[in-house]
């Protein structure tokens, strides 16, 4: 018996730094609604969907850096996101800054969340690889500082049974390590989302600006097809406070061929009915695991060359 989850990759535009949060989720909520209308279980919105991508500018002010994060989830101003997602019956995964005080002090994480179609969060993931630098690089044309707005991600790479299957989510800079997805693969994950800010110009290394989107699509698809699963890549595109980024929101399928992919740089929907058990023709016999995976073969090959052993 197919397993079909029907998944919307939600593309957002450009969000102004002055665009407040109302008006962002209310951009949200108007995808949700497509989503319904094609017949959507699951929508899936991009990295920090709340806000402009806060990064790119150098900031020493506590207070203002803080008002890129959000405290708690849904909070006021999200609220009526998480409300209209569960009258509509839908799921949704969101990327957001989160902001966590406790006894050892404040932590900031690059997170995302996965909503169930009855508004309750069945996952979270903060993102491990960060991306960019620290300090303030007046070289650059923008900054990218998530390693100065973020800790690395404490939760690993976990795998949520929901929407008939196994989901794992990752961010950004994650979908560009084959790691990823490894550790999720096998944990058997069915459906990877990814949510992503992906600027078209790397100022470290601007010969491989003209590679940015095959790059993107590269990835994603090695992913699916390596570990015989969905991937669903989510961008906000477009030129946000002057710096053009990606878009090409993708679903791929188990085989590494893209099944759905976003035309414009705008707030765009795509769709596409993920069967879960096509995964089982990969994860069975070429990816078979258990079969023919060698992982001590790495730390033979490794010892014998007198280099020190992976974890």
């Amino acid at each position: 018996m197919s397993r079909i989850v029907t998944v919307g990759a939600a593309q957002l535009g450009p969000i102004a730094r002055a665009e407040g949060r109302a008006e962002v989720v209310e951009r949200l909520i108007a995808l949700l609604r497509q989503a319904k209308a094609m017949g959507c279980d699951l929508v899936v919105f991009p990295e920090l969907a709340l806000t402009s991508f806060f990064p790119r500018w150098f900031m020493t002010d506590e207070a203002q850096i803080d008002a890129y994060f959000e405290r708690e989830m849904p909070g006021p101003q999200t609220r009526p996101l998480f409300a209209e997602a569960q009258r509509l019956g839908l799921g949704f995964c969101l990327g957001y800054a989160e902001l966590v005080e406790d006894a050892s002090g404040k932590h900031r994480f690059n997170t995302a969340i996965l909503v169930d179609a009855e508004g309750r969060i069945v996952g979270k993931y903060r993102k491990v690889h960060l991306p960019g630098h620290a300090e303030h690089e007046p070289w650059r044309r923008f900054q990218h500082l998530e390693k100065r707005y973020f800790e690395i991600g404490n939760l690993g790479f976990p795998v949520y049974r929901a929407f008939g299957g196994l989901v794992g989510m990752c961010i950004c800079n994650d979908r560009r390590w084959p790691e990823t997805y490894r550790v999720m693969g096998l944990q058997g994950v069915e459906l990877v989302l990814v949510g992503y800010n992906t600027p078209l110009h790397n100022p470290p290394a601007p010969e491989h600006d003209h590679l940015s989107a095959f790059h993107n699509h590269l990835v994603m698809q090695a992913g699916a097809y390596q570990n015989g699963t969905f991937v669903v890549g989510v961008a906000k595109g477009g030129t946000e406070e002057g710096v053009p980024s990606l878009a090409g929101s993708a679903i791929i399928a188990p085989s590494g061929e893209i099944v759905a992919q976003a035309a414009s740089l705008g707030d765009e929907l795509i769709v596409a009915r993920c069967d879960l058990d096509l995964t089982r023709s990969y994860k069975e016999t070429i990816f078979n695991f258990a079969q023919h995976r060698v992982p001590e073969a790495y730390r033979l090959i490794t010892e014998r060359k007198g280099a020190q052993p992976p974890e």
